[in-house]
């Protein structure tokens, strides 16, 4: 179950990834797995899956900068 919802919330974040920097949703799905919020989302020590998802939206988008 809680795998699910961890899915669904990544799923989210990549539409909101594409939104945000007006591409697809192939590239957003290349850009999110390759970023360290992705590395700490799927590890519950950091708690990224309490964090909204524009919250880690925000961070991946600095975090490329």
């Amino acid at each position: 179950m809680r795998d699910n919802v961890l899915w669904r919330k990544e799923s989210h974040i990549i539409m909101l990834l594409a939104e945000a920097l007006h591409i697809d949703a192939e590239r957003a799905l290349d850009i999110f797995y390759g970023t360290e919020t992705y590395r700490q989302l799927s590890d519950p020590k950091y708690g990224l899956q309490l964090m909204s998802d524009q919250y880690l939206v925000n961070n991946i988008i600095a975090e490329l900068q």
